[in-house]
């Protein structure tokens, strides 16, 4: 079969919904906010957090990283659905949507290892307070985070195998974005190979990080339910409950769509809670939740005033 270079495919038609003809400006103005208030929402918990030298611990460290992985997200994804919902569709060069696929599956797959990694953390901070200092010092803590942001080079490899396919017709995907599965649909090469190397990149970066999430919280459950008091067991559970909370939604999302697949609009709908969605509900999370960062705020906002 010939090369991505004898390619018939230059361009690639997203449909997007359907149907949105009376409620289209709505859904455009609500997906503007949603996609301001993520990236301002996001941008303001680094902000606090480099400000804030209370808050200079592994934690947070790594929810500035998990920040820094919902804007590439939400900024990969929503301005091209932006025009997507405006125009009731919208053609994208074919090098343009292999871009949106790898960045986007590399920005999932970042959070899957991040959200693990923050699991780990809240394990030895509450399974092993006493060596917690000596286990996630800095070394460590930059070890962990570039061995999480070397999934893009990771997931290079599967885009450029992805661009060697022949891609003869049609052209058109009923989604809003570039995903894998939509997208080998449209080649007329043989795809078996790249789906099983989808499959083994899969579970070392996707089913691993989730048994890593789910051993921490099995091991920190049954450390908090021997704390004698009703009160130490509230305020144990209260410093994870914000990261259980946004580890819910995420594999939640995921596992209800991978594992449930529908079509159509459903599909579409069920894409929308771990693309725009869970990038949004990230930092609202930990900020309305979290006591420190909302009085390290406070002193930002106060200094900001007062440097007015």
């Amino acid at each position: 079969m010939p090369h991505s270079n004898s390619s018939v495919v230059t361009e690639i038609f997203l449909l997007g919904f359907n149907n949105l003809q009376n409620i289209k400006i709505f859904c455009f103005l609500l997906l503007l906010i949603i996609f301001c208030v993520t990236v301002c929402g996001n941008l303001l918990i680094i902000l606090v957090v480099s400000y804030s030298r209370s808050l200079h611990s592994p934690m947070y460290f790594f929810l500035t990283q998990l920040s820094f992985t919902d804007i590439l997200l939400s900024t990969t994804i929503v301005p091209n659905m932006l025009h997507v919902v405006l125009y009731e569709g919208t053609f994208v060069s074919f090098i343009g949507c292999l871009i949106q696929f790898y960045v986007f599956s590399a920005s999932e797959i970042l959070e899957c290892l991040l959200l693990s990694v923050m699991s780990y953390d809240r394990y030895q901070a509450i399974c092993n307070p006493l060596q917690y200092n000596m286990v996630m010092d800095l070394t460590f803590c930059m070890k962990a985070i570039l061995l999480c942001w070397m999934i893009f080079a990771v997931m290079l490899t599967i885009a450029v195998t992805m661009s060697y396919l022949w891609f003869c017709g049609p052209n058109v995907i009923d989604h809003f974005f570039c995903e894998f599965g939509p997208l080998l649909e449209l080649s007329c090469s043989d795809t078996f190979f790249l789906k099983i190397e989808d499959m083994i990149f899969a579970v070392p970066c996707v089913l691993c990080p989730f048994i890593v999430i789910i051993v921490s919280y099995v091991y920190i459950i049954f450390t908090i339910l021997k704390i004698p008091s009703v009160s130490g067991r509230q305020k144990t559970f209260s410093t994870c409950s914000s990261h259980l909370a946004v580890v819910s939604i995420f594999y939640g999302s995921i596992i209800i769509i991978y594992l449930f697949p529908n079509k159509g609009n459903v599909k579409k709908i069920l894409s929308l809670l771990y693309t725009v969605v869970t990038p949004l509900l990230n930092p609202m999370i930990y900020s309305l939740s979290n006591r420190d960062i909302k009085q390290a705020f406070k002193k930002l906002k106060s200094k900001m005033s007062s440097a007015l």
